[in-house]
């Protein structure tokens, strides 16, 4: 039976700068909204911000839903989310603006910045000692993948104290022997070498400094400032019993993302204008308003597949629960990658094999198809359990891309 789709709340205030354009299907914009629409009246998530934008031109900007269905608000225009480990992509930004500006190199290893890293454990401290930025970058660092950094969430802002658990946490793998996505620890890790290369005060500030102020991404932040409070988003899990992940794990960071919280790895909030602007930054090639903020020649590199054939470890689970062929991990340096093949993904099998973004645990994502120089941007109320996510994903990238002439 085809749900009932006319109860979705539809924003009204909409975006003053979409265009039509020729080479932009108008009809199958239509189709995605209206697919979108289809999936919040079944319930499989409360609401959304899609944007999606072609050459730099916003064809879509589109808000369906609820900004928390249990108490009827409707999700608004200005709808500020707390995006999970898409915040990875902001510390990627962070790590790649040090490399260009020789603060930093893919071969430096954690220890060279984080001697404490090392521990006192003779066997773990021989393989700690070999993990280095690059496989921060491409999850291949050895370290559990685990989305707890070692102590309890009530601490996870505390970045000295998530470093201080972090000399205790053994390694699984040799570095650079396999991929499997960190949760939480690699960018802990990598958000802490940053501040250090800058002797920072505050990687809450730096991220800032090197990325939000450049891009003028005001309601972007590591943290949670009072004054975006009453227009955040609150997480809510829905999520099967016995899985990777449980709804406590998720909606704990409804305490936990306090404003003075630096969590490198999934602490950010931000709107989909503003992860628009940074996606388009990433598009154009680390260029901005006239500024280069990432350098070309380390974008270009990073949107590169640097994984080869090596499967995502976790992912790879997740495919063999459902059925699924396994898909390679397909990652540059810190972005996932669309790759070739037919095998399920975030991005969906026709976008261009370059296609490269971030994602956020059943929630949020953004990717640029510099083929098709298409950029979209979704920013969903309310967590998925992961491989629904990729099944989602894989059929809205999918309808987004179709809509490019």
């Amino acid at each position: 039976m085809t749900p009932d789709t006319t109860a979705v709340p539809v924003a009204q205030a909409a975006a003053p700068d979409v265009v039509s354009r020729p080479d932009v299907d108008r009809c199958a914009l239509e189709r995605l909204a209206a697919e979108i629409r289809r999936d919040i009246a079944a319930g499989a998530y409360d609401g959304v911000h899609m944007i999606l934008a072609r050459g730099g031109d916003v064809v879509a900007d589109t808000v369906l839903g609820w900004h928390e269905r249990a108490t009827g608000r409707e999700l608004g225009t200005d709808a500020v989310f707390r995006v999970l480990s898409l915040t990875k992509a902001f510390t990627n930004a962070m790590a790649l603006r040090a490399i260009g500006e020789g603060r930093l190199a893919l071969s430096t290893r954690v220890v060279d910045l984080i001697p404490e890293f090392l521990g006192t454990d003779p066997f773990h401290m021989l393989r700690k000692d070999r993990i280095s930025l690059v496989h921060l970058l491409t999850h291949r660092s050895g370290m559990p993948p685990t989305p707890n950094p070692g102590l309890g969430p009530e601490r996870f802002g505390v970045l000295a104290d998530v470093i201080r658990a972090l000399s205790e946490v053994d390694v699984l793998f040799e570095p650079g022997e396999n991929l499997n996505y960190a949760p939480a620890i690699n960018h802990a890790l990598m958000g802490e070498m940053v501040r250090r290369a800058y002797g920072a005060a505050s990687f809450r500030d730096l991220a800032r400094e090197l990325v939000f102020d450049p891009l003028g991404m005001d309601e972007t932040s590591f943290g949670l400032p009072a004054g975006l409070r009453d227009r955040a988003v609150p997480l809510k899990a829905y999520l099967p019993e016995g899985g990777f992940l449980q709804p406590g794990d998720i909606e704990c960071l409804n305490e936990h993302i306090t404003e003075d919280a630096e969590m490198p790895w999934v602490g950010s909030v931000s709107t989909a204008r503003d992860v628009l602007t940074f996606a388009e930054m990433i598009r154009r090639r680390g260029l901005h308003d006239g500024r280069w903020v990432l350098a070309p020649a380390v974008v270009d590199q990073a949107t590169t597949p640097q994984t080869g054939d090596m499967p995502n470890d976790l992912y790879a689970q997740m495919a063999v629960a459902r059925g699924w062929e396994i898909p390679r991990g397909n990652f540059g340096l810190g972005f996932s990658l669309s790759g070739t093949g037919t095998a399920p993904g975030f991005f969906g099998p026709f976008t261009s094999p370059r296609t490269h973004g971030n994602y956020g645990a059943g929630s949020s994502l953004f990717w640029v198809d510099p083929e098709r120089d298409l950029t979209f941007v979704f920013l969903s109320a309310g967590v998925m359990e992961e491989s629904e996510n990729v099944a989602r994903f894989q059929k809205l990238s999918t309808m987004a891309v179709a809509a490019a002439l």
